[in-house]
């Protein structure tokens, strides 16, 4: 799709470059559109080295790191916003005041694409979901694009691939939902999977704010629309937003997916999840029997409950995504009990952990504790564990007092600021430990 016409020459400034791929990728399709280009992260030059090599042959990027100006909230013809930017940043309103578009990555490719979006966000089971609901698309022989909260993925990058063929399936944070909302527009199809404690030190522990983004992906719905939500958060979501809901409406849960079919990802909760992409499925015309073999062949998703290798009897997965003491829960649940040795802990989100504490006894027969403000919460009420303050030694640790027959699974129901880059570089040290053992 050619949008060369809409940003050649434009003055853009791109809040937030990031580590993840996703903001150098903006970047560079903005660069190769002729676009002029101001990127400026809080970062410096130094932590963001591996994100500028990849964008040092242009000569339309001018550089503001290690701080924002508000000069560069000025005279520009777009802001692109990256995901976390506070909801009372200065230089957003600097740029709403002088009358200047701030734009995300994802609700910009909707609206320049054109294209049927389908839409997913929740708490929990938001990644998963998606994958699976790409699955099945793929098995359908549809065209798709799959973007939004993906690792790597430069969301603005896809509109080179789109055609009027294509569909569009996004993975929406709360941020990228919040996208939406400043364009008042929603996905064709929405899915709202989970809706729990989360990002609280973001929100300043205000659930009502923190639905409020997530609610964007279906309050601009048509009636034509549908939304699929699952029925651990439908409760909350019609209590709040009943009459403001057009489109129209489907429930589903893990029971959704019939009884006869199996699965190879573990637990309730991925169960839920794929009941939740069989739902959306159907939304789409896809017929069942091809929505099973999809479902059925599903392996997973990097990073979420994933099997490693197996080691002398001991089982290793990787569940650095759980962020969440309701998603340790979920890992938790799904693996044997009093089996489990768990590796947890890292930076503190505000969240309440009382119900993971009381239940690690039961689900786990010993427990690892990475250090991190939100260790620092809770590491006197599992006075057995031990604190270390690198993952390597955790990963040996937890190696030393396994038995044949145990797991080891990394789910921290904490952040990773501090001892990470961000979750995903956990995961990567924890299963590069795993493959050396």
């Amino acid at each position: 799709m050619n949008v060369r016409s809409k940003l050649e020459g434009k003055k853009i400034t791109v809040m937030g470059l990031g580590l993840l791929g996703r903001g150098v990728g903006d970047a560079r399709f903005l660069a190769e559109q002729g676009a002029e280009l101001i990127v400026t992260d809080l970062k410096s030059t130094e932590e963001l080295a591996s994100s500028l090599a990849q964008l040092k042959d242009f000569s339309n990027i001018i550089y503001v790191l290690g701080e924002h100006r508000l000069e560069d909230f000025r005279d520009r013809d777009f802001i692109l916003k990256a995901a976390g930017v506070p909801l009372d940043s200065v230089f957003v309103a600097e740029a709403e005041k002088e009358g200047i578009p701030v734009k995300m990555s994802a609700s910009w490719f909707a609206e320049l694409a054109g294209i049927p979006v389908i839409g997913v966000t929740g708490t929990r089971g938001k990644s998963t979901t998606t994958h699976m609901i790409h699955a099945i698309l793929k098995e359908a022989e549809m065209q798709v694009l799959l973007g939004g909260n993906v690792r790597g993925v430069s969301t603005l990058a896809l509109l080179d691939d789109a055609t009027a063929e294509h569909s569009a399936l996004f993975e929406l944070d709360s941020w990228q939902c919040q996208g939406f909302g400043d364009e008042k527009m929603s996905p064709h199809v929405a899915v709202f999977t989970t809706f729990m404690p989360d990002h609280m030190n973001y929100y300043k522990d205000d659930m009502e704010l923190y639905l409020r983004d997530k609610a964007n992906i279906f309050l601009y719905q048509k009636p034509e629309d549908t939304l699929v939500y699952g029925s651990q958060c439908v409760g909350v979501i019609t209590e709040a937003y009943e009459s403001k809901m057009l489109s129209k409406r489907i429930e589903a849960n893990e029971g959704t997916v019939p009884e006869a079919w199996e699965l190879k990802v573990l637990g309730v909760h991925n169960r839920y999840d794929a009941g939740l992409a069989l739902a959306a499925a159907r939304a789409l015309g896809i017929p069942d029997e091809i929505s099973r073999v999809a479902l059925e062949e599903f392996a997973g998703v990097p990073g979420r409950l994933e099997f490693v290798r197996e080691v002398n009897g001991i089982t290793f997965y990787n569940d650095t995504t759980a962020t969440t003491p309701d998603a340790t829960l979920a890992a938790l649940r799904a693996l044997p009990e009093g089996n489990v040795i768990l590796i947890m802990g890292g930076a503190d989100k505000g969240l309440d952990m009382s119900e993971l504490v009381q239940e690690i006894p039961r689900l786990s027969k010993h427990v690892i504790l990475l250090a991190g403000t939100g260790t620092d919460r809770i590491k006197n009420e599992l006075r057995s564990a031990s604190v270390y303050e690198n993952i390597t030694d955790a990963v040996q640790a937890a190696h030393a007092v396994a038995a044949q027959g145990d797991v080891i699974v990394l789910s921290p129901a904490f952040a990773s600021f501090g001892m990470f880059k961000n979750e995903y570089d956990r995961g990567d040290q924890f299963t590069a430990i795993v493959t050396q053992l």
